[in-house]
């Protein structure tokens, strides 16, 4: 196993070294509610680290996962969603007890989980791994756009990734391609201009009259700003041109794909192929459930104690991957969500023996973005919990960025990606 790789698999590994198996975890049932990387890897790793022992049920809807990171070389061509699919039944050998089902609301005084189509199940604690949602209303027009199919955004890996793709198809050479970027925070700080960029190699080949705008309501690139300049400027001059403080609050349609974006100051721009991003919020079940705070208008993320990701606003339940408030630096990425999840779980091993959580836990950041099919760039950070100020802080000196686009890189990516998988799975 890599270095790399062992990290990724062996982060917070500590918060559960000295704990051993406790008679109190075979009379617990503890419910994991999520099956993205970060509710799979919990719902694992709480029955590694008790010895099999605990009860460990897992409540998603899908028979199959398919990876987000490394999804927008399917938009470029360079790979398959088939490739980024692992089947959800691998849970089954390590001993998670998986229920196929929508959880329609969660009753945190009585510690019952209520589904859609099976009776409620009870726990004695929780993990939500509740993911993002979309924020429609924060561009006009968008969600009736999206809904007819005309303006897609493949956030979320899957069919619309397919159709995406089927679009950029039928982009004609001379055509427009514009990718429109919220403000920060959203999931995936790099995944944008790495989007851009394998869209540009492909657009290179394929259409080379062709322009592709990025248009970002940031001040700026929001990840490895200097590297994807760097690429853009010797690889795509022509093609791409990125444009800051671009704030999209609204959409006009016809009858086919594309359309006219509107600017919060700038002027509109007409593109034959939209890929509208909105702002994003805490998915909707962390929103109904008062996991996002309570009222007619709650919160845009989930507060959390950092030190276990338990949740203020209920108790027993943690939450944990991109629908949490994070902390200074910390990215929404899948490797955090990896390791979010690892934290979490040896937090509730450990309140299940009656033990502290652990004073000191650590996190680490691996995030890659390929610039064509070939070739890629990586950031990496790692991060400490610091009992004082109640958060995590990078670790100085630790991480970085790469020091430019190779292949070499582009197999670490992989390889990243099946540990990560096989790390989730088993």
């Amino acid at each position: 196993m890599r270095r790399r790789d062992w990290i990724l698999a062996g982060a917070s590994l500590t918060a559960c070294a000295t704990v051993r198996a406790q008679p109190s975890w075979r009379r617990a049932r503890v419910v994991v509610v999520g099956g993205g990387i970060g509710g799979a890897t919990a719902a694992r790793y709480l029955r590694l680290w008790s010895d099999h022992q605990l009860e460990v049920v897992l409540i998603d809807p899908q028979a199959t996962f398919v990876s987000c990171p490394l999804s927008n070389l399917v938009l470029g061509g360079f790979t398959t969603l088939e490739a980024l699919s692992r089947p959800m039944d691998a849970l089954d050998a390590q001993g998670v007890h998986r229920i196929r089902d929508h959880v329609t609301h969660i009753d945190t005084e009585r510690r019952l989980v209520l589904l859609a189509g099976s009776d409620p199940l009870r726990y004695d604690k929780l993990i939500v791994s509740p993911g993002i949602d979309l924020d429609w209303s924060s561009v006009q027009g968008l969600r009736d756009a999206h809904q007819s199919g005309q303006i897609l955004q493949a956030w979320k890996a899957g069919p619309e990734t397919l159709a995406l793709r089927r679009q950029l198809e039928a982009l004609p050479d001379g055509g427009v391609f514009a990718l429109t970027i919220p403000e920060a925070p959203y999931r995936c700080p790099p995944g944008p201009y790495e989007r851009a960029s394998v869209v540009a190699a492909w657009m290179k080949q394929a259409r080379p009259r062709s322009k592709l705008l990025v248009l970002d309501a940031n001040p700026d690139i929001t990840s490895k700003a200097a590297l994807f300049k760097k690429v853009w400027a010797e690889r795509y001059a022509g093609l791409i041109e990125y444009r800051p403080l671009h704030k999209a609050v609204a959409v006009e349609t016809g009858r086919s794909a594309g359309g006219v974006v509107r600017f919060e100051l700038q002027s509109p721009e007409r593109a034959d192929v939209l890929n509208v991003l909105p702002a994003m919020h805490a998915g909707p079940l962390a929103r109904t459930t008062g996991l996002a705070g309570s009222g007619p208008a709650p919160g845009r993320w989930c507060p959390v104690h950092y030190q276990t990701f338990a949740s203020p606003l209920a108790a027993d339940v943690h939450v944990i991957g991109d629908a949490i408030q994070v902390a200074p630096a910390m990215p929404k990425s899948g490797h955090m969500a990896n390791a979010h999840a690892k934290v979490a779980a040896a937090a509730v091993l450990s309140s299940l023996a009656g033990l502290p959580p652990d004073d000191q836990p650590m996190l680490t950041n691996t995030c890659y973005s390929h610039v064509d099919g070939q070739q890629v760039i990586h950031v990496a950070s790692v991060h400490r919990y610091l009992a004082q100020e109640k958060t995590y802080r990078t670790v100085p000196g630790s991480g970085g960025v790469s020091d430019g686009p190779t292949a070499l890189e582009a197999r670490y990516a992989w390889h990243w990606a099946r540990t990560l998988w096989s790390d989730m799975l088993g």
